[in-house]
């Protein structure tokens, strides 16, 4: 018995499969480290996987189409290992239908990995949703009958096509066989590999799931016939997958469509998927080439990149990239820093500011409040969202007419410009509210689908579909599908061009509020604001400025010439809200070539922003305020536990120097702010306050979960129960993010906030 199990086709299968084919073995292995929370949890991948949203929903049509992406990446490692492998196994030929019993046998690491996923689902789904047994097994089904409906769909094909090419093409296939000196060779290699495998199979599973023996008469059957039957399963499917990669391109015009955008993680299968069929395809043409094939290919497709065909800036709407390309040297940026135009550009703030001023009583100093987001995905969105949401029930709507300038990167700035923008409309629309919870399910409406749905059938391969905006044509990809979203989710309020806000800015309707993504270039900020800012770009001090760096580039004034005016007001969003891989960096029209990159890099919380605002203007409001409130909205705890370190594997040791670099960059960022803080609460001549918010799982664990043997919290239960960094959250995110507002610290927050006016 044991010797029929170490050599049943399942166990020789995965043997070879462990020692040829580890490639294809680790995205198996991948795909259960991120079920199992192992990989990804900070950017929130397992839970993609784990509660797929399709159509701003979790339900049974979102597991529906995810058993829909693995049964295809299930049967692109079938196809794939059967081209590589089965002709080591001649026994296959003698049976009917030999691809289908090859899959029945080779699903045993699909099989364990099926059970894993949907262990880990219903456990997630108890675990963190509000739903009750019977919508989860109907998430259940609706998985299980993707995969069913798919398998016999695919199966069905193989079933029939295969049996019916043999039967009519075998004749045509020996005489090309012969006639075609490349593929008799390639024949008789392979004929020669099967003859020297040493693998033995007695016994095969069969389609009724029952171990069969092995049939020992195929000596009679001529070898090179044998391979007839596995060219034409090969070549079979060959044509399927490339129908199915044609398939995938395809949908690539019509993504547009909402039904269309499927769920994150199943793109990311469908992805696999296609690179496995690539595997296969190659694998059958080129056979022991292959390898050198996609090497050359890859130094080649390298090599070209730099074309401009191929190399197409990801392009920000509104500006013009027709006209001449703005020059980008260091004799125009100081051009641009003449002490008249930074004087000039004072001034004009200055008018800002006293028309901020004149909507208070002339006898009596008012607050001036700053508010500073931090970024972090649409984490930093809802929460920034909900804290000024609540921020107005607790001062009866009286904050925003106080409320001077809004700083911030990332998420953070695009939940406060929502909220800037709701604003500004309720004024003529008494029937906005501001605090209606709608707007936390817009803002938190997913993101992500769209993205990777984009990523998959356009920007992998060649970008070739267009927008209209404003009278010009952008190359539509991934950045564009999150601005469409992201406009959609928020009722297309956001769409404006960049000088739509001047006039509110300008008369004080609403607070000012600089976009100020990172430059790759050379480490700048650029300044995005419908008002010329070049006054936060240097020191007015003659003295600094002989030897100074300009630390930023006022972008309105730079890019005057490309359209930068017409700016779409998302776009800038978007600059600012870069991340890695998922939105790509913004090229901007000048010589050479600006890129743009996450406002987070420089700084993640808007406070050095705000504190340079009240360097440069500090004389005015010491004239004219009671003083300055900065607000800050974090979506991290600045203050946490000393982590216990353990002994460091030596993976462990390889990844950490990185690591250290990733987790500490926001405790620098964090150091210098209060350093910054400190400085000007001690040398501004009027009181300079400051009110704190943060997005903290401390207090919700202080509460409800565990802590260690000394009563305190610990940090990797921190990180459990923290909403990922992502463009997309879990319904048990969104609600640990709202309940956060109730913690201790932030309901002191908000009594602080609800003092400082009433004593107004």
């Amino acid at each position: 018995m044991w010797n029929n199990i170490v050599h049943s086709f399942p166990i020789l299968l995965l043997k070879l499969h462990l020692k040829k084919n580890l490639a294809l073995v680790g995205i198996w292995v991948l795909l259960v480290l991120i079920f199992s929370d192992n990989f990804g949890k900070v950017l929130g991948i397992p839970y993609l996987f784990l509660d797929p949203e399709y159509l701003n929903s979790v339900s049974w049509m979102g597991f529906f189409m995810m058993g829909i992406a693995f049964a295809v990446f299930t049967m692109a490692f079938h196809m794939t290992t059967y081209i590589m492998d089965a002709a080591r196994f001649q026994f296959l030929a003698a049976l009917s239908r030999p691809f289908i019993r090859f899959c029945v046998n080779n699903s045993l690491i699909p099989l364990v990995v099926y059970l894993i996923y949907i262990v880990n689902v219903i456990t997630f789904q108890v675990d963190n949703i509000s739903e009750d047994g019977w919508g989860i097994f109907g998430y259940l089904l609706g998985f299980i009958g993707g995969n069913l409906l798919m398998y016999i769909m695919m199966f069905g094909y193989f079933a029939l096509t295969n049996k019916d090419f043999f039967v009519m093409f075998t004749d045509s296939l020996d005489k090309q066989l012969r006639k075609v000196k490349v593929s008799r060779a390639n024949v008789i290699k392979r004929y020669k590999d099967m003859k020297k495998a040493k693998d033995t199979v007695d016994t095969y599973l069969d389609i009724d799931l029952k171990f069969k023996k092995v049939r020992e008469d195929l000596s009679r059957f001529e070898g090179h016939k044998l391979l007839k039957v596995f060219d034409q399963n090969h070549l079979n499917l060959v044509i399927i997958g490339v129908i199915l990669v044609a398939i995938i391109l395809f949908l690539g015009f019509f993504r547009d469509y909402k039904f269309l955008q499927f769920p994150a993680a199943m793109s990311v299968l469908l992805i696999l998927s296609v690179l496995t069929l690539m595997v296969g395809a190659l694998t059958f043409w080129l056979r022991s080439w292959s390898t050198f094939v996609v090497v050359l290919f890859f130094l080649l497709l390298n090599a070209s990149s730099k074309t401009e065909w191929l190399n197409r800036p990801h392009t920000a709407l509104g500006m013009d990239y027709k006209v001449e390309k703005a020059p980008y040297n260091l004799h125009r940026m100081q051009s641009l820093l003449h002490p008249d135009t930074l004087e000039k550009d004072k001034k004009k703030t200055l008018e800002i500011l006293e028309n901020w001023r004149a909507k208070f009583p002339k006898g009596e100093k008012p607050k001036m409040l700053l508010i500073a987001c931090s970024g972090g995905g649409q984490r930093a969105a809802l929460w920034t969202l909900h804290v000024l949401q609540q921020m107005h029930l607790r001062s009866e709507g009286r904050f925003m007419p106080h409320t001077q300038l809004i700083t911030g990167a990332s998420g953070g700035a695009v939940g406060a410009a929502f909220f800037r923008e709701l604003y500004l409309r309720c004024q003529d629309d008494p029937s906005i509210h501001l605090a209606d919870q709608k707007y936390l399910r817009q803002i938190s409406s997913d993101n992500l689908n769209p993205i990777i749905f984009t990523l998959m059938v356009n920007d992998l391969l060649i970008r070739n579909q267009y927008v209209k905006y404003n009278g010009r044509y952008y190359l539509q990809d991934r950045g564009y599908a999150f601005e469409n979203q992201l406009n959609i989710n928020t009722g297309k309020v956001l769409d404006k061009p960049l000088h739509a806000y001047a006039e509110p800015e300008y008369r004080s309707k609403i607070p000012m509020m600089p976009v100020a993504p990172l430059i790759v270039n050379d480490g700048r900020k650029l300044y995005i604001s419908p008002h010329h800012v070049s006054y936060m770009c240097v020191s007015e001090d003659p003295n600094l400025a002989i030897d100074e760096k300009s630390q930023a580039i006022d972008f309105l004034r730079f890019y005057d010439q490309q359209g930068g005016n017409d700016l779409r007001f998302i776009s800038a969003l978007r600059m600012g809200a870069t991340f890695p891989f998922i939105t790509p960096n913004i090229q901007l029209p000048s010589d050479p070539q600006m890129e743009i990159m996450d406002s987070g890099l420089s700084d993640n919380f808007g406070v050095k922003d705000a504190l340079r605002f009240i360097s440069v203007f500090e004389d005015w409001m010491e004239a004219n305020t009671s003083g300055v409130v900065l607000v800050t909205i974090r979506d991290s705890e600045k203050n946490l536990e000393i982590e216990n370190k353990t002994p460091p594997t030596i993976l462990q040791k390889l990844i950490t120097p990185l690591k250290n670099i990733y987790i500490n960059w926001d405790n620098v960022q964090t150091i210098n702010n209060e350093t910054m803080f400190n400085y000007m609460k001690s040398n501004v001549g009027f009181e300079l306050d400051r009110i704190e918010f943060e997005y903290s799982t401390k207090d919700f664990l202080e509460r409800h979960g565990p802590t260690n043997a000394s009563g305190e919290i610990d940090n990797k239960e921190l990180d459990v129960q923290r909403a990922s960094l992502n463009w997309r959250l879990t319904a048990r995110e969104k609600r640990d993010i709202l309940d956060c507002i109730g913690s201790l610290q932030n309901q002191r927050s908000l009594d602080r906030l609800s003092q400082l006016f009433s004593q107004h």
